[in-house]
């Protein structure tokens, strides 16, 4: 009897993304990479990815993305435009929004009165880049990161806006950026996913937008590239322990007989999710050991807990996520992805922005630090943004010491760090008013682009064939690798 379906039959051209998968099984050398920089010393060999990658040699090894979800306000932060003190409570010229697109929240008030920020700013490091005071440690910092100040995006909402960021698309559907890098890169630690995701807990505003898994998801990719969502209470990996009475010989047993039947089903039917299915039951078995020992912190010196805060032993706690980025870093996880929700400041902003500043500021700076002092700055690519910027007219009630911002999508702050990024660079400019990008924009693309081609990537030629397209992550509109601000 033939069991090949109409379907099956046309997703034949993807057998070799099921061999990849297999490929990542303990002694498989079934498609196996053939990595180009394989031959030196510094290269660890890595387990799955494509053969033809990196197109070049990378100057970042592994990514750690720290997603500042619902958008920190640039001009109490990176941006600060003190000239603006002086014009409290005016209206904003129409000649500076230019009839721009506003939201449901703000496009009915009958003015739009200017609130400078109440934040003071001062210049740091031998490059003067200036901060405010809400980010003491940072600002020790700027002299080791690249600072865009003219980023912006056509989205104007937070799910969509979170959404292109992640996958290169404001429409739900696309795959992620480290499901790309753990399709393209594979991954140096078979014991531990290539692409893992935190979701750290805030403490400014109460009621956060939420997160889903799609902003880490496969999309149309083969399931096992998605990404795995390290979890602060029981289990650190959902259902990765045995349940009782099962021990690690007959969960064993079990597997050995599954795989059985998966890979009779594979040669029938040729379907890479089937694979998929296998590498993933593996991987979770490997996963009981190797990722008790991650979050385990207990054998990091004191002096290292103590330059990441506080809250560092407090699972879930931002900085409690951003050790375990470099812990993960260590161990050769490729991408790392932490989201820190409560940004989202329409009212209240003085009282809740500090707070939030308050958590990822001195993980932050601690991160690099921790990073350069092993050695692993120089190879690993620190990433730090939210999805669009705030408006620096007021949102709601004005004063002198309160106010709120709505979204604004035509610039925003983020900066970068380590694997080939320069440091203490300042890219882009915005306006007086920080409302308008006046140098060097830099679009979403671009800064997907510039991530890629830090990891080796060239993201025109990053392609995966779906639905009659050759899909980039980029897109197919322009992007541009930011070429000024590496080394």
């Amino acid at each position: 009897m033939n069991f090949l379906t109409r379907r099956h039959f046309f997703s034949r051209s993807s057998v070799g993304l099921g061999c990849a998968a297999l490929a990542t099984l303990p002694g498989s050398n079934l498609c196996a990479s053939s990595d180009p920089l394989a031959t030196e010393a510094t290269a660890p060999p890595r387990t799955g990815g494509l053969a033809d990658l990196p197109h070049h040699p990378p100057r970042a090894r592994r990514a750690i993305y720290l997603f500042m979800s619902e958008a920190p306000s640039q001009i109490d932060l990176w941006d600060p435009k003190p000239q603006m003190a002086q014009w409290f409570d005016k209206d904003l010229p129409d000649s500076i929004r230019q009839g721009q697109r506003l939201t449901t929240m703000t496009s009915g008030q009958a003015r739009f009165p200017i609130a400078p920020s109440i934040y003071p700013s001062a210049p740091h490091g031998a490059c003067g880049t200036t901060v405010t005071d809400l980010l003491p440690h940072m600002a020790r910092k700027v002299d080791d990161i690249a600072l865009v100040r003219s980023m912006w995006t056509e989205a104007i909402n937070h799910d969509p806006a979170i959404t292109y960021v992640c996958t290169g698309s404001q429409i739900p559907g696309k795959a992620s950026l480290g499901a790309w890098l753990s399709y393209g890169l594979g991954t140096e630690n078979e014991n531990l996913p290539a692409f893992v995701v935190m979701t750290a807990s805030w403490t400014g505003r109460p009621d956060a937008q939420a997160l889903y898994n799609r902003l880490w998801g496969n999309g149309f990719l083969p399931s096992k590239y998605q990404g795995v969502a390290l979890r602060s209470t029981g289990d650190p990996v959902l259902y990765l322990s045995n349940p009782q009475g099962i021990d690690p010989r007959v969960r064993r047993r079990m597997l050995d007989s599954l795989a059985e039947l998966n890979l009779s089903t594979h040669e029938t039917f040729q379907d890479p999710e089937t694979s998929a299915r296998i590498a993933q039951y593996e991987m979770a078995f490997r996963m009981q050991t190797s990722v008790p020992e991650l979050a385990d912190i207990r054998d990091e010196p004191q002096h290292v807990l103590d330059m990441y805060g506080p809250e560092v032993t407090q699972p879930g706690t931002f900085s409690n996520c951003c050790l375990l980025a470099r812990r993960m870093a260590e161990r050769g996880v490729r991408f790392t992805q932490i989201f820190h929700r409560g940004w989202d400041q329409h009212a209240n902003l003085t009282g809740d922005l500090p707070k939030q500043c308050k958590d990822v500021d001195q993980p932050s700076a601690a991160l690099l630090t921790d990073l350069k002092q092993r050695g692993m700055l120089d190879e690993t690519l620190v990433v730090w943004g939210g999805e669009f910027g705030r408006t620096i007219y007021c949102q709601g009630a004005l004063s002198k010491t309160q106010y709120g911002r709505d979204h604004h999508p035509k610039c925003f702050s983020i900066w970068l760090a380590g694997g080939g990024v320069r440091g203490g660079l300042v890219h882009g400019a915005t306006d007086d008013f920080s409302y308008n990008i006046i140098e060097n924009p830099v679009h979403i693309r671009d800064l997907n682009a510039t991530i890629l081609h830090l990891l080796g990537i060239d993201h025109e030629r990053f392609v995966y064939p779906f639905q009659g397209l050759d899909q980039r992550l980029t897109g197919v509109e322009p992007a541009h690798v930011l070429h000024s601000i590496l080394c």
